[in-house]
This record gives structure tokens, C-alpha cells and sequence, in this order.
């Protein structure tokens, strides 16, 4: 009988091999990879995946981006989870450009006093701004100023980006939450305004009373990091929005000049004219911002009378907004959410007392809306606002971006005002409307006020090129002037602007220009910007009252369990091992 004799199995060789066989796979994946770009984002809201838009724009820059992100050092934890996720984006940016650089500085490390103080000063001069914090320390709790943001730098040029999605009301955790969310929008946002090179025009009309250039300087310097603001006088001119370009052929291409154009608050009549040229503009593609008071009513008498009347401010413009889909309504919004002013209460001396009172009539809106030009915005400061009711064509998609809150009162003109009502305590029994639109968004083809309205000589020129329907298009209309007016500060024998939403009695800063922003790139197709900001992250914090109930629970859990698992797979390892060799 023949013996068979079997080859016992080397197990060092095997495992020498199986090492080989998984460093060459690694090394041939490497190497794949260098070839083929991908990454995997796991999370249900693709919380790592950048946009399309961001992603061509950053594969655009041809120099380096540099962030100096001041948000480090010992920092509160919600802070420092802001902190990791600026640098977790910033991650994300660089994986697709090597444009993108960064570093994290701790504004506050030196131990010196007069440094920090100089290091304070120079990044406030250079536009970020400061928050306090409660910081612990041995001694107790200590007030700190922080500064969560970051300078940007592209070929010589640097601006401010604030990193911290400020909103009155909210609490830290949701602050901090719609931060994180607007942290992409934020960035591509800075890289956009140092990057584009050639800029579209927008413009600011006059001649009929609107807000002068100081009283919008302050939005129209934020919008010239985007675009180049002009300021254009109607005055009856065919050519103010538009220019003509003859063809070959005799005839004319008339093209809009402005991508978009601001209406701020005009308080004189517009003639047919002038309303024909808007007209045009609209249809021809022209996108407008509309900024009307719909009533006349003023602080400046009240301060000397302590009364005043809201009367109707009738400008012309109402066969056209009605057109285009909206009725503004010749009233005045009361709203329980309103904006302190300043009363004088009594004199110590000859210095007159001051105290702060809610001031119905100038109501502090909170968007609750999803659509990107308001999402997360913080609260926005009007003045005599009025209501809006969309009208007309069903085909014309009317989104409301603002309402007052639920304890709104409508008073129609004329209304007496008084300040009076500040030494009563508001009653809620008379605020009962319901909440009241004052900011609507019109999206699609829009039909002109002057179709068959015009002589045959102006609809059938070819100089005019008459056009009775605009192809997709869109427009908004807010019921307040002052939405857009920043205030104005007199100092040393001059006239300074401040920031707008910015109001100077309480120190409070609102979310007015943000809205312009928003709604002046929204209007200008901006798309793939507004698309990013419109991105929703969910917040998954710790229930900490459950935490509390079970502590023991998840303290024993969070011990013994990763032991237990550890002692098991030791017991499943020695099994599997002990019954290989004992073969």
C-alpha cells in the first residue's frame, strides 16, 4: 500500500503572502486614485459634498486663496465646533484646488495685555467682528471678546468673512447650527468677490425722490463687491436702461444695460414715460427690486408734535405692480415685535433721561420662510410698513419672503400717530390680524401695462422694439423704503454712514443688508450661489435632560461595554486561531 504523503501547510508563509498580496492592493488603489478623483459623503444630507457651483469656481482660481481663520485657542465648545467645521470645509475646498490655503490663529495667545488690545483694534479696523463670551477661569466666570471669522487673501486683495450667522432671538446651539449650514456660502461667497473679474451693472434710480446716494451708501458699497453700481435719472430718456445696437439690416437690437436695478423709495410722481421705460426694462429681461412706501408717514414731525398722519403716497406705480401681480395696500402695520426707540422719561439736572419702549409702527420681521433669499436671515428693522396682496395672473409664482408675526394690527389711512400710545402697555386683545405680507417675490412671463395701450408708431418702431411680454423673468416688491436706508451719523461738521441694518439707539445690528444681498443675486441669476445658501444641515445635539435621567446607564454602558467587546473577540480569536493549528 502506497502511502500519500500531504504538504502541511506553512502558516507564516500564508501570512507573509496575504502581507504581500494587501501592500501591493494598497499601493494599486494609490495609484488608481492619482488618476481618478472621488470622494464618498455617507451623510443623509451630503453634509461634505460641495455644490457644482462651488466646485467650478474654486477649479477657476489660478492664484492661491489664503484664510487666517481667528477662531482658535480656548474657546467655549459650541465655538469650537464651529471652529472644526471651518476647518473641516475648508478641508473640502482644498480636496478640490490646491489654491486653497489656511491657517488658525488664536487673536488672544499673547500673555500681554497691550499686544491682544492691538491685535483687537487691527482685525476690527480690517472688518471682523467681535463677540463676547463667558469664559471660565479659576477665579470665576470672565466676559472675552472673540472674533469668529477670518481674513481672505487673493492676489493683493483681502476682505473680511464673518463666520458666525448671527440672529436675534435664537438660541447658541441654533446660532451656531445656521452658522455651520452657511459655512460653504460664506466661503465660495469671499472667493466669488475677490475672484470675478468682470462685473455686471446694476443700478440705483433718481429723479423721483428716491434715497439719496448717502443714505444707500453703505448697501451700494457691499453690492460693488459683486457688481458695478451706477446711479441712473430716468428723466424720460428711452436709452437709461437700455442701449441700441443697429444690424446689418437696418433694424435695432435693444439690450438691457443693468442686470438689475434698485427702486428705492421713491415719494414723487412717475409720468408715463418714465413708467414706459421700466416697463420695457422688465420686459425685455430687466430684473427689479421695488422699495415703495405706500403711505407717507415720517418720525420728524412726531419729534416736534409728538403726532403726525399717515396719509396715502400715491406715486403712479400701482397700474404696474398690479400687472405684474401685487397690490400694495394704502396702510399702516402695528406689530407687538417692534423695534425699541428712545423717549425722554425725565431730567436728572439739565440732562434729559431716556428709556427704551417698543415702537409698534416700526416692526421687526422674522422670516420663517425656506426660500434662499431669506432662510436664516436674521430679524429685519422697518419703519412704517404697509401690506401686500398678490393679485392678477395665476401664472405669475408670488412667493412671500416676509410677513409681520401673529400679533399684527392694521390701521388704514389716514392714521393719526401718536407717541402717545408708548405710555400704555401694549394690549393683545388689539393685535389680533393675522400676519400681514410686506416682501413678495414675482417669478415668470410677465405682460405689459402698455400692450395695446401705445400708438401704432411706438409699438411697430423699430428704435423702441415694443415688447408686450417678457419671457421668464422676476421681480420683488417690499412695502418699505427704509428697509434699504442705512442711517447716517453726524460727526466733526460731516456726514458718515452706518452700516446697514445697523440702528445707532439700540446697538443692535439687523438682517437688512443681508436681504439685499440676497434678493440683488437672487434677481441677477445668481443661482449656483443662492442654491448653496439654501442648503439645510440637521442639528443632532444631545438630549441632556434623557442624559441626566440615565447617567449610571450610559456611564456603565460607555465602560463596560467596549470591554466586554474587547474579552469577545479575544475568546473568538484564540478559538479560530487554536482550531487552525491544531490541523
Amino acid at each position: 500500500m502506497e502511502k500519500v504523503n500531504k504538504k502541511k501547510k506553512n502558516p507564516r508563509s500564508d501570512s507573509f503572502i496575504q502581507l504581500i498580496a494587501g501592500l501591493i492592493i494598497i499601493v494599486l488603489l494609490n495609484v488608481i486614485g492619482t488618476y481618478i478623483f472621488t470622494r464618498f459623503d455617507l451623510t443623509s444630507e451630503k453634509r461634505y459634498t460641495l455644490s457644482s457651483s462651488t466646485r467650478q469656481i474654486i477649479r477657476e482660481t489660478d492664484d492661491i486663496i489664503y484664510f487666517k481663520v481667528y477662531l482658535d485657542g480656548d474657546l467655549p465648545s459650541e465655538f469650537k465646533r464651529l471652529s472644526r467645521s471651518t476647518r473641516e470645509m475648508l478641508d473640502e475646498f482644498r480636496a478640490y484646488s490646491d489654491n486653497i490655503q489656511y491657517e488658525f490663529i488664536n487673536p488672544l495667545a499673547s500673555e500681554d495685555a497691550k499686544t491682544r488690545r492691538d491685535v483687537a483694534e487691527r482685525l476690527l479696523q480690517q472688518g471682523l467682528v467681535a463677540t463676547d463670551i463667558a469664559v471660565r477661569t479659576k477665579e470665576g466666570q470672565k466676559q472675552q471678546s472673540i472674533f469668529p471669522g477670518a481674513l481672505v487673501t487673493y492676489k493683493g486683495r483681502t476682505v473680511p468673512l464673518s463666520l458666525l450667522a448671527n440672529k436675534l432671538g435664537a438660541a447658541p446651539k441654533d446660532i451656531i447650527n445656521n452658522s455651520i449650514q452657511a459655512l460653504e456660502y460664506n466661503i465660495l461667497s469671499s472667493i466669488r468677490k475677490l475672484s470675478t473679474v468682470s462685473k455686471p451693472k446694476i443700478a440705483f434710480t433718481q429723479g423721483h425722490g428716491e434715497l439719496s446716494k448717502l443714505e444707500t451708501s453703505d448697501i451700494a458699497n457691499a453690492l460693488s463687491d459683486y457688481y458695478n453700481v451706477e446711479y441712473v435719472d430716468l428723466n424720460g430718456n428711452l436709452s437709461a436702461f437700455s442701449e441700441r445696437i443697429e444690424t446689418e439690416d437696418g433694424n435695432y437690437n435693444i439690450i438691457n444695460k443693468y442686470k438689475a436695478v434698485i427702486i428705492a423709495k421713491p415719494d414723487s410722481v412717475f409720468n408715463e414715460k418714465d413708467k414706459f421705460i421700466i416697463d420695457q426694462y422688465v420686459m425685455k429681461g430687466g430684473k427689479i427690486l421695488w422699495l415703495i412706501d405706500p403711505v407717507f408717514a415720517t418720525m420728524d414731525s412726531l419729534q416736534t408734535s409728538n403726532r403726525t398722519v399717515g396719509i396715502t403716497n400715491d406715486i403712479n406705480l400701482n397700474d404696474l405692480l398690479f400687472k405684474y401681480g401685487v397690490r400694495l395696500n394704502s396702510n399702516l402695520l402695528m406689530d407687538m415685535a417692534a423695534l425699541p426707540i428712545p423717549m425722554v422719561t425725565g431730567y436728572m439736572g439739565n440732562q434729559p433721561q431716556f428709556d427704551f419702549f417698543p415702537w409698534p409702527y416700526f416692526p421687526v420681521l422674522t422670516s420663517t420662510s425656506s426660500n434662499p433669499i431669506v432662510k436664516n436671515l436674521n430679524a429685519v428693522r422697518t419703519e412704517f410698513i404697509s401690506s401686500i396682496d398678490t393679485v392678477g395672473d395665476p401664472a405669475i409664482k408670488k412667493t412671500v419672503l416676509l410677513t409681520t408675526s401673529k400679533y399684527t394690527r392694521v390701521s388704514l389711512t389716514p392714521v393719526m400717530i401718536s407717541l402717545e400710545i408708548l405710555g400704555k402697555e401694549p394690549d393683545t386683545r388689539n393685535f389680533t390680524d393675522p400676519p400681514q405680507p410686506v416682501a413678495v417675490l414675482l417669478e415668470g412671463e410677465f405682460q405689459s401695462v402698455y400692450n395695446n395701450r401705445v400708438p401704432r408708431e411706438i409699438s411697430q418702431s423699430p428704435e423702441i422694439g415694443f415688447t408686450p411680454q417678457s419671457e421668464n423673468n422676476r421681480m420683488i416688491v417690499i412695502a418699505d423704503g427704509d428697509i434699504i436706508r442705512n442711517q447716517v451719523q453726524f460727526s466733526s461738521g460731516t456726514y458718515t454712514p452706518l452700516p446697514l441694518g445697523y440702528d445707532r439707539h439700540t446697538g443692535q445690528t439687523f438682517g437688512n443688508k443681508e436681504l439685499i444681498l440676497n434678493a440683488v443675486n437672487y434677481l441677477s441669476d445668481d443661482a449656483g450661489l443662492m442654491a448653496v445658501r439654501s442648503r439645510e444641515l440637521k442639528l443632532r445635539v444631545l438630549d441632556v435632560a434623557k442624559a441626566r435621567e440615565n447617567l449610571l446607564s450610559w456611564q456603565l454602558i460607555n465602560i463596560l461595554v467596549p470591554v466586554a467587546l474587547v474579552i469577545l473577540f479575544g475568546i473568538i480569536q484564540f478559538a479560530i486561531r487554536k482550531r487552525r493549528f491544531s490541523k
